[in-house]
């Protein structure tokens, strides 16, 4: 099974699972460019994120996971669904290659900026983004996970409550470079790139409160 047919399966599980446990909805999906590598930015907040986002995506996702999850039976599950192991404290150069593999196949990443869970604000963003943005040429989609913030009802502490309501709201697709990857990679222009991204995203998450009322 390739690696595109590995996450249009965990595609159809997470749609299968979430669908029943809480109320999805999905806001601005079309503005995913339908065929080409792209790359979704989402905030963070709630252990669900990264599922939901492949539930609901008009197209499946590649994300690079914390390495630490890919232990035991869940490991052998993440890498059956496509996912990328990531060891978020060192260089990890097994995972940058695996990561430009997919978007140089066309792909679509999926990454975290924040780089764990946060607020889930866009308040403080690793380099990772903008670097695999620059290096690939891929268009970004800013990604706004909203809703299931409420305390009670919860199973679980890290999860929204069950059949809360849960939004992603897609945003206007971006380059960071020039279009093919052939921008300055520079740690200046890495930087720069940094604090657009980041201002961009932060744009996307108000509009996108405003917009759900979140």
């Amino acid at each position: 099974m390739t690696n595109a047919r590995q996450a249009a399966t965990g595609r159809r599980l997470a749609a299968g699972v979430l669908h029943g446990a809480w109320r999805l909805r999905s806001l601005g999906a079309w503005r995913v460019p339908a065929e080409g590598p792209v790359i979704l930015a989402v905030n963070h907040s709630h252990n669900v994120d990264g599922p939901v986002l492949m539930a609901l995506a008009p197209r499946p996702v590649h994300f690079l996971v914390k390495r630490e999850a890919f232990v035991g039976p869940l490991g052998v599950f993440l890498r059956g669904i496509g996912q990328l192991p990531v060891d978020r404290h060192n260089a990890d150069r097994a995972a940058i290659a695996s990561a430009l593999a997919v978007l140089g196949d066309g792909g679509v990443l999926g990454i975290f900026p924040e780089g764990t869970r946060t607020s889930g604000d866009f308040a403080a963003i690793r380099a990772g983004l903008a670097y695999f943005a620059l290096r690939s040429g891929a268009p970004v989609v800013p990604v706004a996970i909203l809703g299931g913030s409420d305390r009670g009802g919860r199973v679980v502490r890290t999860l929204p409550p069950l059949r809360a309501r849960i939004d992603a709201v897609f945003g206007d697709p971006f380059t960071v470079g020039d279009a093919g990857g052939g921008g300055r990679r520079t740690r200046a222009a890495l930087d720069e790139a940094t604090t657009r991204v980041q201002q961009r995203l932060t744009t996307h998450l108000k509009e996108a409160r405003r917009l759900t009322g979140r």
